[in-house]
């Protein structure tokens, strides 16, 4: 029986290793990114994303000449809700909002750490040295009044108040 060329060589396939390759690279590619952005979407006290627009509200770890205090302002007044001689700021949200609580540590003076913690909405920084800076997103699911604290400077303190 007599060969022909072609099938001496053996059947050659359209699709070569090389773009086999590239696809693969590809989808993992895209699966990470795809991932990253569900996980990034997920705030810490639900188990699903949320897809809106967040509220920003900053949250400055200072101290003053009356002691350790949190200074903040939102992204949705544009303007300075608390001044940094108050101690207890209290910070109102309407419920079913998606917060992007940014806390900076800006204690310059005593250069101790700083961290701020929401139990009931399973928010807690890392402890943050001076100029380090923290984001922590979570849905304000739950009406009523939160306490917010410093487990370093038990004097740091205010309120949350998700309103209906």
């Amino acid at each position: 029986m007599l060969l022909t060329k072609k099938q001496k060589k053996g059947s050659s396939s359209p699709v070569s290793k090389g773009l086999v390759i590239t696809i693969a690279v590809i989808a993992v590619a895209v699966a990470g990114g795809v991932y990253y952005l569900w996980e990034s979407a997920t705030p810490v006290n639900v188990d699903h994303p949320v897809f809106a627009t967040a509220t920003n509200v900053y949250i400055l770890a200072i101290h003053n000449d009356q002691g350790y205090a949190y200074d903040e302002q939102s992204t949705k007044t544009g303007k300075k809700a608390i001044s940094g001689v108050n101690i207890d700021p209290s910070i109102h949200i309407p419920k079913g909002t998606l917060v992007s609580l940014h806390v900076i540590n800006e204690d310059k003076d005593t250069g101790s750490d700083q961290d701020l913690n929401i139990d009931a909405f399973n928010v807690h920084t890392r402890h943050l040295k001076y100029f380090e800076a923290q984001t922590i997103n979570f849905l304000a699911d739950k009406e009523g009044t939160y306490s917010y604290y410093s487990t370093i400077h038990p004097e740091m303190k205010g309120t949350l108040t998700v309103d209906p």
